[in-house]
């Protein structure tokens, strides 16, 4: 499976080192780019949540990554446009808050943290004073100690001890309307005698035979009292009707079996008789998503398209509870939908996907309208129930994400104060569209230009692949590409086929030919570029993540234009990554089924196949922990061609899982100090080797 943080399919410590400052205090500021230190001092801002009252907005804003990456929540009073810090870390935690809600009379804040053992649902109370966790407990619903076979044996045939409640971790949370009660999701918890297993090592795992599950409960908020909702586990998502009587819940089958095929199901249950929750099976199971319609009539999902399409990419639909029919109100999108539908009401509000651009689509009266914010990327748009402001996260790639407030949709929108995102005022890079034609497609990528390039002065060129491939680079701010082209080099950033926003059938193009046209798609663009602007065709390289670095391994042993390629988290051999990946539902819809039936273009399809051809110097960067592309998928790549005598690096990274370390990498927050700062050293260091040569 290949995945890429930061690509559309479309987080706070030390407040002295990055202060609060307003647009106005930052343009005092001479601009520079960014040094490889600074990328350790970058935060990030997410999850805006207006309050029920209208008067403010919670935030999230996570420290940098020289502070640890935790994520802490903010609050920005809309009256007078300041921000404060409203939750802080305990020393010696390594995370932080997050999963911020109002309670629906603005009274309190909710968020998740982990503090000490466990991770808690906390009630910060607006009044004044600390927040405190709430008391929730309950009798382990599982308890494999006392099974039959369980190891070590009980000593003596006594009856087992009456089981005790005990305390949970919660996974998520979703707060009823009408606040008197709180849906969670709560992990089976581990019983005293599973843990003297785990202590004696009686340890063994059968994989996918766990019977611990991820099961709903209703949470009182006064008395801390759990309500089991009989929906089966796993349950991976809720959403409540506006009213607070009824919640819908989306369930995933346990121990993996969505690896073999979608397994999803959709359950109405009663807020007021949750044991008898009912399943609407004309929902498809490749649902991701709902929201109710504001008088509960309707079910608005996002669900596999009906095109043909890799796995994931979704079309919006509305199932109608009077007849049980199904519209899909998205079909003929020319772009692509990309996260969580909002209701209001007669709307319904999606984000997508239009070009390199990303946005917000209203759905009303068989209409489709994009909606229009003032930046070339938009995203978390969010309000209230009462709909009296819109709140979002706006950015592109001259400017740094924003937090944005708007009292209606299309009226003047203005920025709030957060804290700043960066030590320093950045020097801005403007995106240049390139557009160019290749097997029958028009195609665009964004082209980036350091100071240095002018008519008389061509400068090397840094092409950038994006992950997934069902993924693509957006008009929106990249801490990485100011720093690559603070290096004085261009960064050119292509959409090949395959990628997300230009509709379906663009994005099922490279079926059965991944390294094949889409790479042609990429290597004419960087013509394109180079036929336009000061580029130096002698002096190119290329970098790519995960579909990226899948990118850079078919590169490699297809063409000899560039002078190093950098592949991190690359998929390498189709067959060996399908069996060891976490996840292979995506993948196989690429060659058509199972890698063991379809051999030829399983293999056609893998980087390894023309590694026999490899000349160009490689930089492998790879997460030890990695289950998405798996550490083996670069040691194969590693080992071929260092046994061919092709110069070949391969750095590993411990603990780094596949999205952390393209986070770290690519200069967002991360709990790693340091394996970010040291990719981006070695990557900086093997392009000027490539280039001095």
């Amino acid at each position: 499976m290949r995945t890429f943080p930061g690509c559309t399919l479309l987080a706070g410590f030390c407040l002295a080192s990055l202060p609060v400052v307003t647009a106005a205090q930052a343009s005092t500021t001479a601009a520079r780019f960014p040094s490889n230190e600074d990328l350790r001092h970058v935060r990030a801002i997410s999850q805006p949540r207006l309050s029920p009252d209208g008067r403010r907005v919670l935030v999230e804003v996570a420290d940098p990554t020289a502070d640890g990456g935790r994520g802490h929540l903010w609050l920005v009073d809309l009256q007078t446009n300041t921000a404060r810090q409203l939750t802080y870390s305990i020393p010696g935690q390594k995370s932080g808050e997050s999963s911020g809600a109002w309670m629906p009379d603005s009274s309190a804040v909710l968020f998740l943290a982990h503090r000490g053992k466990l991770t808690q649902l906390y009630q910060l109370p607006m009044s004044g004073g600390e927040a405190h966790p709430f008391d929730i407990k309950l009798v382990p619903p599982v308890d494999q100690s006392i099974e039959a076979g369980a190891i070590p044996p009980a000593k003596s045939p006594s009856a087992a001890a009456k089981p005790q409640p005990v305390e949970v971790n919660v996974g998520r949370f979703f707060i009823s309307p009408d606040g008197r009660a709180i849906a969670v999701l709560i992990r089976d918890p581990q019983t005293p005698g599973e843990k003297k297993e785990q202590t004696e090592k009686a340890d063994a795992v059968w994989v996918d035979h766990n019977p611990h599950g991820t099961r709903l409960y209703l949470l009182d908020p006064k008395s801390s009292k759990l309500t089991p909702v009989a929906v089966p586990p796993d349950v991976a998502n809720v959403a409540w009707t506006r009213r607070g009587d009824r919640l819908l819940a989306i369930a995933e089958g346990m121990n993996d079996v969505g690896d073999i095929a979608p397994d999803r199901t959709v359950w109405i249950a009663s807020a007021s008789d949750p044991a008898h929750p009912m399943q609407i099976k004309a929902i498809p199971n490749t649902v991701e998503t709902a929201v109710w319609s504001g008088d509960a009539s309707q079910i608005d999902f996002l669900a596999q398209s009906q095109a043909d399409t890799p796995p994931g990419y979704s079309d919006l639909y509305q199932y109608t509870l009077a007849d049980q029919s199904i519209h899909d109100l998205s079909a003929d999108f020319n772009g692509t939908l990309d996260g969580a539908p909002l209701a209001d009401g007669d709307s319904i509000f999606e984000p997508a996907q239009i070009g390199f651009d990303t946005t917000v689509v209203r759905y009303a009266a068989g209409r489709a309208e994009p909606l229009h914010f003032g930046t070339a990327t938009v995203a978390q748009l969010n309000t209230n129930a009462k709909y009296t402001g819109w709140v979002w996260i706006g950015s592109s790639a001259t400017q740094l994400p924003s937090l944005y407030y708007a009292s209606a949709l299309g009226q003047a929108a203005r920025s709030l104060n957060t804290p700043a995102l960066t030590p320093a005022v950045w020097t801005p890079i403007r995106s240049h569209l390139v557009t160019w034609k290749n097997g029958g497609l028009t195609l665009q990528g964004m082209l980036y230009l350091p100071p240095q390039a002018t008519a008389d002065h061509k400068v090397p060129l840094i092409v950038n692949v994006h992950g997934g491939p069902t993924g693509a680079f957006a008009d929106r701010w990249s801490p990485f590409t100011e720093f690559l082209v603070g290096q004085g080099w261009a960064v050119f950033e292509a959409n090949p086929r395959g990628s997300t926003g230009y509709g379906a059938a663009f994005a099922a193009a490279n079926k059965f030919d991944m390294g094949g046209a889409d790479l042609t798609d990429i290597m004419t663009g960087v013509d394109a570029a180079l036929a336009k602007y000061p580029l130096d065709a002698n002096k190119m390289a290329l970098i790519g993540y995960s579909y990226g670095g899948e990118m850079a391994g078919f590169m490699e042993g297809k063409t000899t234009r560039f002078k190093a390629i950098v592949a991190g988290a690359p998929v390498i051999d189709q067959e060996s990554e399908y069996g060891t990946e976490n996840g292979s539902w995506y993948d196989r819809w690429f060659y058509g089924g199972f890698p063991w039936t379809h051999s030829d273009d399983a293999w056609k399809q893998s980087a390894l196949a023309y590694a026999g051809h490899a000349k160009t110097p490689l930089l492998l960067l790879q997460g030890e922990s990695d289950r998405t592309d798996p550490l083996g998928q670069s040691e194969e790549m590693f080992r071929a061609l260092r046994q061919q005598g092709v110069p070949v690096d391969l750095i590993e990274y411990p603990r780094e899982d596949h999205g952390p370390l393209a986070m770290g990498i690519f200069g967002e927050p991360s709990p790693e100090p340091w394996h970010g700062f040291d990719g981006r050293q070695r990557i900086v260091n093997f392009f000027d080797k490539a280039f001095a040569q």
